[in-house]
């Protein structure tokens, strides 16, 4: 079992920034490949970056160029760095390993909107 918490989401106006944070409590955490999800009503869970164990990541088109995800494997967190913010990023955020393990944290929610 993993506890995954997410922090760090919040009201932000189009073009401003955020920056997600998520702990995990899994001590293999420096071995796995992370990602950050995310969710709307409308629309399946999306993966939108990813970030190996060695540290290379990799983005969702919708997303390339403004978000920049990060690890400290130290600290068994991953972040997520999110600038020029739309609206349709609008979602609630998660953070997991890729391929996910079963559990998940509660996420944050992100809104964008002016």
């Amino acid at each position: 079992q993993v506890q995954l918490v997410e922090s760090g989401g919040g009201l932000v106006q189009p073009g401003g920034s955020l920056r997600l944070s998520c702990a995990a409590s899994r001590s293999s955490f420096s071995a796995n490949n992370m990602g950050w999800y995310r969710r709307t009503p409308e629309k399946q869970r999306e993966l939108v970056a990813t970030i190996s164990w060695r540290g290379s990541a990799n983005y969702a088109d919708s997303v390339k160029g403004r978000f920049t995800i990060s690890r400290d494997n130290a600290k068994n967190t991953v972040y997520l760095q999110m600038n020029s913010l739309k609206p349709e990023d609008t979602a609630v955020y998660y953070c997991n390993a890729v391929p996910y393990w079963a559990d998940w944290g509660q996420g944050t929610q992100v809104t964008v909107s002016s």
